[in-house]
């Protein structure tokens, strides 16, 4: 938890200002007791019980002038430690923000994404308004403890051991609360990102659930997490709140002492009932200062088990190490190129592509097929490098993609997954997502380009339309268009069509595909596809089986000679087309 004090560091101007604020507060509370005192010896009891009148209003302009000093003191404070623990927590956010994206999909899938949102979320919260109580009550509570404790030292030496008795009473009874409850708050944040990762599970596939008629299910699934996070909760309470009755029992105790202990030494020294009742303000002063710890060492461990979670994410080096320049200059004749690549996944026994060897130029389009597991995906993931290669190297342009940026490589790469995704805002801003300068003309190309132009035409706002988070509110096939619109926009020097055609009708598969061949004259075209009719006319087919190349070449070199070309056509074309396409190739 002390590790994110460092975020203090750009602010310690204000840093000092609290302190100082702090400071004034403190030494102006621990002032009351003893001018207390002086009036009631000096004051009251002066001239045999008389009186000095003028001594009582001084003293007590003095009280006020201290009360309104400790209260300026309290003011600034208070302000500067919630402005702190703002600053702070907005940059712990950025810093986590910035860190997940930095992340490879194997980062993100160690962590689980419901668990990065509840450390980016629920645990940097904690963080911060543990950080505020901290930044006030952490300075005042020692300094008023240790001023109280001297000043009544100094008042009444014989009664300090009811203060030192207390003060272990204390601490036994928040060491004790501290080992019991520490455990469950690791617990209960665990549980926390459990009910995280059901709710977005859920809200995910809800369509899926009503289909099935699992909502009971998937109810009792949840009400299983929640019921645990509930009992953890009650216990956790019932323990903190045992807290406040036993320390108020050790207060009034304390209160109770001090007067027995006052009163039995009043009778031999009529001078110390001045003494008694501010020594009863600074035990009081001492026991608050030890009661606003407790409530420190309460939040604390609490927010150590946040801040060591936002710890593991911050401190986490990601696999994947870019270069800090490299690459992303356009080149005449683009070129991505596989050389022996062997990948597995981290943890993995077996290879999911094994010695992958092909070479993509300019102005032709390479294509990717084979079964389910093939390892299609996953050999178009490493070009953008979301996972680097086990062995061998992918290059793109000639050089080895791990000598690029991620600037220099991405700046190259158009990208379009498997499932297209759109985020929050409008038509407008999903087309132009990857484009440096807003281009109303480039922007209306690609939708053309993309097959998009008649949908967006027909909505109420054309290109402004809202499009709501992950695109849910327009249908797959307008998802994956706009995404293609995105790329085309872009005009990368590599297109990578991740099974991008597959929400597409036939019609428009193929009118989308003539479009697409002007603009990607000059690029390279990768298209991983499930149908044959997507990727016949492509120059090169690369066939995947098991993660090992099994066949490349032209469509009718394959059908003709790759047995797992032939069945994945077999299995696609009706018998008349399939024999009728043998025969041409054989021909």
């Amino acid at each position: 938890m002390f590790k994110m004090l460092r975020y203090l560091r750009p602010y310690y101007l204000q840093a000092i200002v609290l302190v100082v604020s702090v400071g004034l507060q403190a030494y102006g509370v621990l002032r009351l007791p003893t001018l207390m005192s002086q009036i009631v010896n000096d004051g009251v009891m002066a001239n045999n019980g008389a009186g000095d009148m003028g001594f009582i209003i001084f003293t007590g302009a003095r009280m006020l002038v201290w009360t309104l000093i400790s209260a300026l003191g309290a003011l600034s404070s208070s302000y500067f430690s919630a402005k702190l623990g703002a600053a702070i927590g907005r940059d712990i956010r950025d810093e986590m923000f910035k860190k997940i994206l930095s992340f490879s999909i194997s980062e993100i899938d160690n962590f689980s994404t419901a668990s990065l949102i509840t450390r980016t979320t629920n645990d940097i919260s904690t963080v911060q308004q543990t950080l505020v109580m901290m930044l006030s009550m952490m300075l005042r509570a020692p300094i008023m403890a240790i001023g109280a404790i001297f000043e009544a030292v100094q008042l009444a030496p014989d009664m300090t051991w009811i203060i030192a008795l207390s003060v272990t009473v204390l601490l036994v009874l928040i060491i004790t609360i501290l080992s019991i409850v520490m455990p469950k708050f690791m617990l209960y944040q665990k549980l926390i990102d459990k009910v995280n990762l059901l709710t977005r599970e859920n809200l995910t596939g809800l369509r899926v659930i009503r289909a099935f008629n699992n909502e009971d299910y998937e109810a009792r699934k949840f009400d299983k997490t929640n019921t645990k996070i509930r009992k953890t909760d009650f216990f956790i309470g019932t323990v903190m709140g045992l807290e406040s009755p036993l320390m108020m029992f050790i207060f009034n105790g304390t209160s109770l002492l001090c007067i027995w202990i006052g009163v039995t030494l009043l009778e031999a020294d009529g001078t110390y009932l001045g003494k008694m009742m501010a020594f009863m303000q600074y035990a009081t002063q001492v026991i608050m200062s030890f009661l606003f710890l407790a409530v420190l060492f309460v939040m604390v461990p609490r927010a150590s088990v946040s801040a060591k979670r936002i710890e593991e994410v911050l401190g986490t080096k990601p696999k994947i190490v870019w270069k800090k320049q490299g690459g992303g200059d356009r080149v005449s004749a683009p070129s991505v190129e596989f050389k022996n690549v062997s990948f597995k996944y981290a943890g993995a026994d077996d290879e999911v592509l094994s010695n992958v060897s092909f070479v993509a130029k300019a102005g032709e389009t390479t294509a990717f097929i084979g079964s389910t597991g093939s390892g299609k995906s996953t050999l178009i993931n490493l070009i953008p490098r979301f996972y680097d290669v086990t062995e061998g190297a992918v290059l793109v342009d000639g050089i080895d993609i791990r000598e690029y940026s991620a600037k220099g490589l991405m700046k190259k790469i158009g990208y379009v997954p498997q499932k297209g995704f759109l985020f929050s805002g409008t038509v407008k801003s999903n087309i132009l997502f990857g484009v440096d300068v807003e281009d109303e003309k480039r922007m209306k190309e690609a939708a053309e380009i993309a097959q998009a132009s008649e949908f967006i035409s027909k909505l109420p706002d054309k290109f402004d339309a809202k499009i709501v988070e992950a695109g849910t509110n327009v249908s797959g096939g307008q998802r994956q268009r706009l995404s293609i619109a995105r790329v085309v926009a872009k005009n990368p020097e590599i297109y990578i069509f991740d099974d991008a055609f597959s929400a597409l009708d036939m019609k428009t598969d193929k009118k989308l595909r003539e479009a697409l061949k002007p603009v990607t004259k000059n690029s390279v075209t990768l298209i991983v596809a499930q149908r044959v009719s997507t990727i016949r006319d492509a120059e090169q087919i690369v066939v995947l089986d098991k993660g090992k190349v099994v066949g490349k070449g032209k469509h009718k070199d394959l059908i003709r000679d790759c047995k797992a070309y032939q069945e994945i056509c077999e299995s696609q074309l009706s018998e008349e087309e399939y024999r009728k396409e043998l025969e041409d190739a054989r021909a």
